[in-house]
């Protein structure tokens, strides 16, 4: 089980084209913002798994690591710490002899200081900033964790094994990547010189569970009249615009409104990485690809779209519209692709039709911007709207509706909305969820092809 090797950090990282990045090199530019002090208790358990960490990458033979059962694994680590701590005359409680025990499986089997932080189910996201910076996101509000690391090397260390799993590099001439996770949580990372303050890790956690309609009605992001009005609207084939800033919850109101979708529909997603979760069984999954180190071979979301309408798709879900891909959406929501899906970055409805017209006009074809209007206003029917309040809630703030044009404007008319009232004595917004009173246009189209909805849901309501 245990031998001596030369190049211990090569073998851990799988990849030495990492290891000799110049982390010691100073930056120009002013001095990182302070850290939050640790009591001196701290400070000596993290320099004693240090040099346990070094000693067990002295002795441990990571090629078989993979063939060994955990529980032989473990009993072998809880030996070498017996045996080190003997050497040191160091008596430990069984509380902290199992703690460290732990955080030395988790450096060898998965992310070290990051493993409690993705096992914990109240934590949305991860992010690292430099070594001794490790923020959680829990209930929408960021707070620092307790979570450490022993320096940037040992940052680096699991940035490599994150990106070598799936076949990836980070180095100084491509100082940044985008990878996931094998449970599929997504995985940003960058480095020196592009991270003037050390490697900088951002994990979005990906749902174990994804979360239904009903369930975010429970939560209060929508009221059960919206959540009722959502699956029909995906009954009947509406192609859908989900809207949002960064963490909004665009690809969880994604998730639960495509559990609408008829299950003997053909479904083909595309994306940067993988996070949807469709239940449905019929579901071909396509992902890009960067380019390799010497430039060639990348895949972008615009040829896997161009792609997508050569496989007999009966609806398209792309993750998230950048660039000019959202043309050939408009193209496959406009020749037949009904019940279409996808999302963008936008802070209203509004501004997120602007956002879809810009990127289309990226394409390169000079079209006019009449044109490109009347393929919105025709391939889209509905932009739902998502926001991340002051408070950290996530809530759905309109359910608009695109009538068409009005000259060379695209028209909307908002069907709920979100209506703010005030805040709590504890910071929390007071507000409801609301229809505004419009009937939409698509009410007797959707009962033409039997989905009924109780026209109640339209009347307007006082706040």
């Amino acid at each position: 089980m245990f031998k001596g090797f030369k190049n211990r950090q090569a073998e851990i990282s799988g990849n030495a084209q990492v290891v000799p990045l110049n982390v010691d090199r100073k930056p120009a530019a002013a001095a990182p913002p302070p850290i939050v002090p640790h009591d001196q208790e701290l400070m000596d358990f993290l320099d004693l798994k240090s040099r346990l960490h070094d000693a067990l990458l002295d002795r441990l033979n990571l090629s078989i690591i993979e063939k060994v059962v955990p529980d032989e694994l473990r009993r072998e680590i809880a030996s070498l710490v017996t045996e080190f701590l003997t050497a040191e005359k160091k008596p430990f409680k069984s509380a902290q002899f199992n703690r460290i025990v732990d955080e030395l499986m988790d450096e060898v089997l998965g992310l070290g200081p990051l493993e409690p932080l993705l096992a914990d189910p109240t934590v949305n996201d991860i992010l690292v900033n430099g070594h001794q910076q490790v923020y959680v996101e829990r209930s929408g509000l960021l707070e620092l964790s307790g979570a450490r690391f022993r320096d940037e090397k040992h940052v680096l260390r699991i940035i490599d094994k994150i990106v070598s799993q799936i076949g990836r590099r980070i180095d100084e001439s491509n100082p940044w990547v985008d990878a996931r996770l094998p449970d599929g949580s997504r995985v940003n990372a960058i480095i020196r010189p592009c991270a003037i303050d050390g490697p900088s890790i951002s994990i979005r956690k990906f749902s174990k569970m994804p979360l239904t309609l009903d369930k975010l009605v429970q939560g209060g992001a929508l009221n059960s009249q919206a959540a009722q009005f959502l699956r029909a609207l995906v009954e009947a084939r509406k192609n859908i615009l989900i809207s949002g800033g960064t963490g909004s919850g665009k690809t969880t109101l994604l998730n639960a409104i495509s559990a609408a979708i008829d299950h003997r529909s053909r479904i083909v997603t595309i994306e940067d990485a993988a996070e949807l979760q469709l239940q449905q069984e019929h579901v071909v999954r396509l992902e890009t690809r960067p380019a390799n180190p010497s430039g060639q071979g990348a895949v972008a979301q615009r040829d896997l779209v161009k792609n997508a309408l050569r496989m007999r798709p009966d609806r398209i879900i792309v993750g998230e519209v950048r660039g000019a891909e959202a043309f050939d959406m408009l193209q496959a929501m406009n020749t037949g692709h009904d019940g279409s899906m996808t999302t963008v970055h936008a802070n209203s409805s509004r501004d997120a039709i602007g956002r879809v017209e810009q990127m289309v006009s990226m394409t390169g074809l000079d079209l006019p911007l009449a044109a490109i209007r009347a393929q919105v206003a025709s391939g889209l029917d509905f932009v739902i709207q998502l926001s991340r309040l002051a408070d950290g809630n996530r809530r759905l703030m309109s359910i608009s509706e695109i009538t068409g044009l009005e000259g060379d404007v695209v028209t909307l008319q908002d069907i709920f909305v979100f209506r703010k009232k005030g805040k709590d004595e504890n910071g929390k917004i007071i507000g409801e969820f609301t229809s505004t009173g419009i009937r939409p246009r698509c009410d007797e189209e959707l009962r033409a092809v039997g989905v009924e909805i109780d026209k109640s849901m339209f009347l307007q309501t006082e706040v």
